[in-house]
């Protein structure tokens, strides 16, 4: 449950003290902006999750070895070239992005992190994305956190960025989250950025286990199609500007700051489920008797993936065996004889068989934009729930004219 002291909004990542962003268009996309930029007016602690893909994306081994450091100030974003597989060439031109930011900045290069989203494979259009960074650069405002959040969409059609207000001691802070993804996401980061803002005064150490809690509970319990990208990012600056008595213990303050971050992680993993790529609907699939976590995230994740589950929902099919196959050959445990099912709220299955429903109200039940899916395995007590969306013709239609 939300804590009712924390206000949720549309805020972005300025909405927070110390914050700057701004975001431009230097010709990288056929049209909209495609290059953001964000600037920490102080020094700030930096933690940072990334892909598991094993072809990893220049920016992905360039930020995980920055974030190490434990602080930073920069990040420059660029949308349209992913700078993945490029070689020697692309190595250096994101340190030509980090270090050319760093200049007209004012800072060292080891404080500007670097993403890129995009086509992967060609080469990166260097004379643009020097432009851009000068152009993001005079842009710079503490107003600028919807430009940003425009310019780092691809195949995405709305900006995703929401904030989030509470008190600790007293003092008023903030979290903001910018967030890009429509396709090629999947659990374990995908062709996704999450990217946090928060002017919280907090423990290194203790920023790095809530983001961790975070994103396990939500950028990792999202999935549109099942592809893991090579550019997956999700990093949190936290640059102590509001002025709370620090948090260096895991105290009612701690707990405050913890749940307001992964109740926006949530909220921002949501929407990009929402938006996935020609998708009419979110998709929230929950699996609970499970007889482990294991099982019931593995049960969650695998429902959530299946095409034909998917396929159902964008029909508005109540096809409820396509719900118990995809659980039962996820390898998780699951009892064909106690297992129940919802669709849209309505019991379709109990017992391990069907039930009588009203085929027709749950139909009009799943013309909703967002539908739920549940599935009781029967075995034990642990649940999980994951977000995803239907899939639909004009899934297709994208991803087939993506590159051309």
């Amino acid at each position: 449950m939300k804590n009712s002291n924390v206000i949720y909004g549309d805020g972005t990542v300025t909405s927070p003290n110390g914050f700057q962003a701004s975001g431009v268009y230097c010709g990288l996309k056929r049209k909209n902006k495609d290059m953001a930029l964000l600037l920490s007016d102080f020094p700030a602690i930096v933690v940072g999750l990334f892909t598991t893909n094993r072809v990893p994306a220049h920016c992905v081994v360039y930020n995980k070895e920055r974030t190490a450091l434990g602080s930073a100030r920069a990040l420059i974003i660029n949308a349209g070239n992913a700078n993945c597989c490029t070689g020697e060439q692309g190595r250096q031109d994101n340190l030509e992005m980090a270090r050319q930011t760093a200049r007209r900045l004012g800072l060292s290069a080891d404080e500007v992190l670097v993403l890129s989203t995009g086509v992967i494979g060609e080469p990166m259009p260097m004379q643009k994305i020097r432009r851009g960074i000068d152009m993001a650069v005079d842009a710079l405002s503490p107003h600028g956190g919807e430009e940003a959040a425009h310019a780092i969409m691809t195949t995405d059609t709305v900006a995703k960025h929401f904030s989030a207000r509470f008190t600790i001691s007293g003092v008023d802070c903030t979290i903001g989250v910018m967030a890009k993804g429509s396709g090629m996401i999947h659990p374990n980061l995908a062709t996704m950025f999450g990217v946090f803002t928060t002017d919280v005064d907090i423990d290194a150490g203790l920023l790095q286990e809530a983001f961790r809690d975070a994103v396990q509970d939500s950028f990792n319990m999202m999935t549109v199609d099942g592809e893991t990208s090579t550019n997956d990012t999700v990093l949190i600056f936290a640059n102590g500007a509001a002025g709370n008595p620090k948090i260096t213990d895991k105290n009612e303050n701690y707990k405050i700051f913890a749940e307001a971050l992964k109740m926006l992680a949530v909220e921002a993993s949501k929407a990009i489920a929402r938006d996935g790529e020609g998708a009419t609907k979110l998709v929230t699939v929950t699996v609970s008797g499970a007889a482990t976590k294991e099982d019931a995230v593995t049960a969650a994740k695998a429902i959530a993936n299946s095409m034909l589950v998917k396929t159902a929902v964008f029909g508005k099919d109540p096809n409820w065996g396509r719900v118990v196959q995809s659980a039962g050959a996820s390898g998780a445990q699951i009892n064909p004889d106690a297992f129940a099912v919802e669709f849209a709220g309505v019991k379709v299955a109990e017992n391990g068989g069907a039930v009588p429903f009203d085929r027709d109200a749950t139909i009009k039940r799943l013309h909703s934009n967002e539908v739920r899916v549940k599935i009781d395995l029967g075995v034990g007590k642990a649940s999980a729930t994951v977000f995803t969306c239907d899939l639909t013709y004009d899934y297709v239609t994208i991803n087939a004219e993506y590159h051309t």
